[in-house]
């Protein structure tokens, strides 16, 4: 069973995210240490939360691994990739685990 590892980055007062950052130096770390676990990875810049509302997320990252056993390989070689979190943004990143559905 695919399991999906999403990665949400609130928006909240007095925080903030540098997107060049993340998309130049964030994400090649992510497939650096992750990749040779992962199925697939994606990013997506938050542009609104609707009709005329402000995006409640700067960003979500989404990551698909084969199987949990996958994931938790993966979660293992993240140390750099957690360590770097401090230098694009200040806002707790959020995390939800799930089974891939279709």
């Amino acid at each position: 069973m695919a399991v999906s590892l999403q990665v949400l980055y609130p928006v909240l007062p007095d925080t903030r995210f540098d997107h060049d950052y993340y998309k130049s130096t964030h994400m090649p770390l992510v497939n650096e240490h992750m990749g040779p676990f992962l199925l697939m990875v994606q990013a997506s810049k938050g542009l609104a939360g609707g009709p005329d509302a402000p995006p409640d997320y700067y960003a979500i990252a989404t990551m698909v691994f084969e199987s949990q056993e996958k994931l938790s390989l993966a979660m293992q070689a993240a140390g750099p990739v957690l360590e770097d979190i401090p230098n694009y943004t200040n806002t707790k990143p959020q995390m939800l685990i799930g089974e891939v559905l279709g």
